[in-house]
């Protein structure tokens, strides 16, 4: 059970602590508003590996360092008592995947997009990118500002 209650309108936003998931999260927010639906702020971590080497046994740290990140985000954005319902979820795998699974049932996926301006600034980011192809609901992705 993966704690979603069946007819409530959800809208999930990616956050990694960048500034453009901070803004999908601010308009994700603001949707919500709009539409009374709860926020599920999901952030996604992997384990870290070098050449050769791989964890494979859970650190407890790495999830909670991921909690915090995730926290400290929704805090930053939303303040202390948030307009809207924000549940926050801390999932260990690739951006992309996490978000399409928790998408799942969901009125709609918020990305940020990472743009660096001129050519590579036209261009989506993998996991933004990602999403938009294969998220079963609509996709919005807010673009990060340019300076």
């Amino acid at each position: 059970m993966d704690g979603r209650v069946p007819d409530v309108r959800r809208i999930v936003v990616g956050v990694d602590g960048s500034a453009s998931s901070r803004r999908a999260l601010w308009w994700a927010i603001g949707q919500a508003r709009l539409t009374g639906a709860v926020v599920d702020a999901v952030i996604a971590w992997i384990y870290p590996t070098l050449y050769g080497w791989a964890m494979t046994a859970p650190d407890p740290q790495l999830h909670h360092t991921a909690e915090q990140v995730l926290a400290r985000a929704v805090e930053e954005v939303a303040g202390a008592r948030p307009p809207v319902e924000i549940r926050q979820i801390a999932v260990v795998g690739h951006a992309a995947r996490v978000l399409l699974e928790q998408s799942r049932g969901a009125d709609l996926l918020v990305v940020g997009s990472r743009g660096h301006g001129g050519f590579t600034g036209a261009l989506l980011g993998s996991v933004s990118l990602h999403c938009v192809q294969h998220a079963t609901c609509p996709v919005v992705v807010v673009r990060g500002t340019t300076d």
